[in-house]
């Protein structure tokens, strides 16, 4: 495993559209390593592919519950709201409260290929939610409803 640069606020990557995965084998399982060995370092609960400059729909989420490793994930199903205050490994110093889904239900692939379904309420939801922007190339920024002094 090995720790990967974060990409931050003005590289064009982050606006773009990261692709299907489609290749299960052992790049893209060191590349999940590496990217939970670098989301711990830099004391994150969630990190997507981009964000490490690859254009893969590839994300990570441990928001102190285990880690959760999400390959070609989709949000099915989401309900109710709630209004938090979120922050970016890629924007540091950055933070805002967004209004997000309190609960959703997301598909994804595990490093396999094999699909599951995972639900998530409060800081998971919203880490589904901001993770799978990401891969949108959506900062969470576009979804600040209240700025934050930090």
């Amino acid at each position: 495993m090995a720790l990967r640069n974060i990409v931050k606020l003005g590289d064009p990557i982050l606006n773009k559209t990261s692709r299907q995965v489609d290749k299960f084998d052992d790049r893209l399982s060191t590349l999940i390593d590496d990217m939970k060995e670098t989301m711990y370092q830099e004391n994150g609960v969630g990190l997507a592919a981009v964000q490490v400059g690859i254009l893969k729909r590839v994300v990570v989420i441990d928001v102190g519950d285990g880690m959760m490793e999400l390959v070609n994930p989709e949000i099915t199903d989401k309900s109710g709201e709630q209004r938090e205050i979120e922050g970016c490994l890629s924007l540091p110093g950055k933070s805002g409260v967004t209004l997000r889904p309190m609960k959703v239900q997301v598909k994804a692939q595990d490093r396999n290929g094999k699909w599951h379904i995972y639900t998530g309420e409060g800081l998971k939801a919203r880490a589904f939610c901001h993770e799978i922007d990401h891969l949108d190339g959506i900062l969470f920024t576009s979804k600040v409803i209240k700025d934050v002094q930090n």
